[in-house]
């Protein structure tokens, strides 16, 4: 969940907020400074649990140091189920050097984690907009550093993450970027405000049109990767409940229909919305799972958002999601990213092909077709050239990228005295309050050339369970949709 800020320009993203600039460059350069330390055993006593996802693990300074105010570590972790920590800490492979030969820095990367820090100072900080993105700086650890924080973290950690990962003991590094769910100061030190954060994750905002989309999935064309992904959650026993939301909704381009998708996302969050207060989670999965029963909408939360939001008893919830509405649609992060998504322009189903040629490996998928790579229905993929062929495999994966990264807005009241604040702003008209904030992508993880397979073989799962769905209630092909049809789905699977 970690979240991204302009912390350094040495990797080649500028600051958010140009009138900080020399502030958060004097900010990088204490940083740069303490790079040169190690972080030791004692030292982990000044980082607290945060969170975390499938790859990293979060920490957020709990200190005194003006070098670490208001930053958060992500610390890599490794699987349980392999017996040496080989899986995120080695170089990328050969091939992958091959793919991502043209940016500079990336295959020089000694480590995998370096790698992935180049790659988003690279690949996604001009996609994206420097603005919205950072690289973030490493920071040498000790070995017992990370024992120390693995054995302070453990009982906080939910159960199913530490069955599934620990801290990876051979990282000699961790990644320092600054927590979004605060706004910096000029002296290193928090101010009183209160902060309110919504980490949203968008998903894929587009239908396909590729023409390599097989006749028998071409339900595609016309339901989102996300909606039809809900039916198999729910057979799998993932989730218990279908979302509302639909991602349609929120990269419409209208007012209605974002507002339409942020309240979507509010009475159904699974782990895509989640608001937080001075960093800490008020509302949404506790503890990041997708089906999140438990999540918060309680006292807490409300008690929250009222400490930024002014208005009426009971109406704190209705403006906090209108605010939501205005400033997802003022950042123009949306317009961004659905550029990004849109590099996956001929869908797994094309680009598995291509992938197959790029790693010189046979295509498995035409022979399963049974089709002939050179006179077959995907000859053209085949008969391109290696270079053409690298350019697809690439493109889908920073499509990937974007279509699995969160976007993380935080708000604060402006007051009158802070009519020169460097923070962009947003008027609530409905309440007449104005409010800073500032907007970020953050889980820019680059994806590893091996999972081509992975998407492939998910992709043709989720579509096949949705025909299934389809087929065994024919309500949705007259138009009730899929909440309509997903109720005698329901009661076949439980």
């Amino acid at each position: 969940m970690a979240g991204q800020f302009g912390l350094d320009n040495q990797f080649g993203c500028n600051t958010p907020d140009g009138n900080m600039m020399n502030f958060l460059s004097g900010t990088a350069q204490r940083c740069t400074k303490r790079m040169a330390e190690v972080l030791q055993e004692k030292d982990a006593d000044e980082w607290a649990y945060r969170g975390e996802g499938a790859v990293n693990l979060v920490l957020a300074y709990c200190g005194s140091s003006p070098s670490f105010v208001g930053k958060v570590l992500r610390i890599q972790k490794v699987s349980n189920k392999v017996s040496k920590y080989e899986n995120h800490h080695s170089a990328l492979t050969k091939d992958e050097r091959l793919l991502w030969g043209k940016f500079e820095g990336i295959v020089a990367a000694r480590t995998r984690e370096i790698a992935e820090q180049m790659y988003v100072q690279k690949v996604m900080c001009p996609l994206l907009g420097s603005e919205h993105v950072d690289a973030g700086i490493r920071i040498l650890v000790s070995r017992e550093f990370l024992k120390a924080v693995e054995h302070k973290v453990l009982l906080q950690r939910p159960a199913w993450r530490v069955d599934a990962a620990k801290v990876n003991p051979l990282c000699d590094s961790v990644l320092v970027i600054a927590d979004h769910s605060i706004f910096p100061s000029v002296r290193g030190i928090l101010k009183e405000d209160f902060c309110l954060s919504v980490e949203i994750k968008p998903k894929g905002g587009f239908l396909p049109t590729s023409d390599f989309i097989a006749e028998e999935n071409a339900v595609k064309k016309r339901i989102t990767r996300f909606k039809m992904h809900q039916a198999l959650k729910l057979r799998d026993g993932v989730i218990s409940q279908i979302s509302k939301y639909d991602p349609l909704d929120l990269f419409s381009g209208s007012k209605d229909g974002v507002q339409n998708a942020i309240k979507s996302l509010f009475l159904t969050p699974q782990n895509n919305f989640r608001v937080f207060l001075n960093g800490s989670l008020i509302f949404g999965g506790m503890d990041g799972a997708a089906d999140c029963v438990s999540y918060t909408v309680d006292q807490a939360f409300q008690d929250g958002i009222k400490r930024v939001i002014v208005a009426k008893d009971g109406m704190h919830s209705k403006y906090f999601l209108e605010l939501v509405t205005e400033t997802v649609m003022k950042s123009g992060l949306l317009n961004l990213l659905l550029e990004v998504q849109k590099l996956d322009a001929i869908d797994i189903e094309g680009a598995i092909h291509a992938y197959y040629d790029f790693v010189s490996l046979p295509c498995v998928v035409c022979r399963q077709k049974g089709e002939n790579k050179l006179s077959g229905r995907y000859s053209s993929i085949h008969s391109m050239s290696k270079h053409e062929k690298l350019k697809v495999v690439r493109d889908y994966l920073i499509s990937a990228t974007g279509k699995d990264l969160s976007m993380m807005i935080s708000f604060r009241p402006r007051k009158s005295m802070d009519a020169e604040s460097p923070h962009r702003s947003v008027l609530l008209k409905s309440i007449n309050q104005t409010f800073d904030y500032k907007a970020s992508f953050i889980d820019l993880d680059m994806k590893p050339l091996k999972k081509m397979e992975y998407y492939y073989e998910l992709d043709q799962k989720i579509v096949s369970c949705y025909v299934q769905m389809v087929k065994d209630d024919e309500a949705i092909q007259n138009g009730v949709g899929i909440d309509g049809s997903l109720n005698s789905y329901i009661a076949n699977w439980k």
